[in-house]
């Protein structure tokens, strides 16, 4: 994600403050200033080539659901590249946001994170604003410029326009959400005479751009809605302070100041032993730890600047029933979601 800046968008719209979000559910749950909150990455199982892995899971994201977990995330990975060795969550996010949407009830949906150098951002509006209806305003995106060169060809696009691509991608977007008639004129398109429907619940889709997505840090600061990025070495506090120097970093180019979230991943296999110690494993990939140094890891998140945390089990060793269950009951009560306003009405 933390690609070299080739490119800065000079379009009028503008990343939003937490003010533009105050009456959206699935921001409002996942973030604060000063505080943390947790989520699960999916899928929850890793996928080796048997569907059947991932049999049962949305029973299991209805059960993070009633644990209060303030948001479950999906991957955007159109298609499976070997050389990467990781088909991401296998379900097209979108669709699989709208079955989730259907059975749960107060969880934020988040994409982490759908990739807008690769699809039009009429399609992307579009998909958006239907699962931010139908789940009662609880979408939040995270978005990116795409890691994986093998997709670009396949789309009839060029792996190094991917920067440009997206920052217009993401003005146009933005300009698709707008309450009235609008003329868009872009690289990608021009409208006239044509409004999209169905807008959001509540107005508005939060917009978090994960690494640099090929922008410039001042980009990132005028624009992002928040920001997602990798979480540095994990297994002792050194990778924490060099993530809050980033943090403060980007922070520093928002114009006005204003709050607006860092969120970050890490995918861990969680030891029965609570004491077990903050140990990384696969080069750095998984982070091997107990409960306690999980919880010391969280905090020393959270003094970094870090407002959510999305946690990945799909490498675990144990059951996922039994690592959700520990997380819900032991680690989630020190990093709770936030009430703030509760979903819309979903009689869809």
């Amino acid at each position: 994600m933390n690609e070299t800046v080739t490119h800065t968008d000079r379009a009028t719209t503008r990343g939003a403050s937490a003010p533009a979000f105050a009456g959206h559910p699935g921001y409002n749950r996942m973030f604060a200033a000063d505080q943390l909150t947790l989520g699960i990455f999916l899928p929850l199982r890793f996928y080796e080539g048997d569907m059947s892995v991932l049999v049962g899971q949305a029973d299991l994201v209805s059960e993070i659901d009633r644990h209060g977990f303030a948001a479950v995330w999906v991957r955007d990975v159109p298609l499976f590249d070997p050389y990467f060795g990781d088909a991401g969550q296998v379900f097209d996010p979108f669709t699989y946001l709208a079955y989730l949407a259907a059975r749960t009830k107060r969880i934020s949906l988040a994409t982490g994170s759908a990739i807008f150098s690769l699809r039009h951002p009429i399609d992307l509006a579009k998909a958006a604003s239907t699962i931010d209806q139908l789940s009662g305003g609880r979408l939040v995106m995270g978005i990116a410029s795409g890691d994986r060169p093998v997709e670009f060809p396949a789309y009839g696009l060029e792996h190094s326009e991917r920067g440009e691509h997206f920052a217009e991608a993401v003005s146009y977007f933005r300009q698709l959400l707008q309450k009235e008639e609008t003329t868009i004129v872009s690289t990608l398109g021009h409208l006239s005479g044509a409004l999209l429907l169905p807008k959001p619940a509540t107005g508005n889709i939060p917009l978090l751009v994960t690494g640099s997505s090929r922008q410039s840090m001042q980009w990132l600061g005028e624009q992002a809605d928040g920001w997602l990025t990798y979480p540095q070495s994990t297994q002792n506090i050194e990778g924490p302070r060099q993530l809050a120097q980033k943090i403060s970093a980007w922070r520093g180019h928002i114009p006005d100041q204003g709050f607006r979230p860092h969120a970050t991943n890490e995918w861990i296999d969680l030891d029965e032993n609570p004491n077990f110690p903050r140990t990384s494993q696969r080069g750095g990939y998984v982070l091997k730890t107990g409960r306690n140094g999980l919880i010391e890891l969280l905090s020393e998140w959270r003094e970094a600047g870090v407002n959510h945390a999305a946690i990945g089990i799909h490498l675990a060793q144990r059951p996922a029933h039994e690592i959700i269950q520990e997380l819900g009951e032991e680690v989630l009560p020190l990093f709770p979601s936030h009430e703030g306003p509760k979903p819309l009405p979903q009689h869809w």
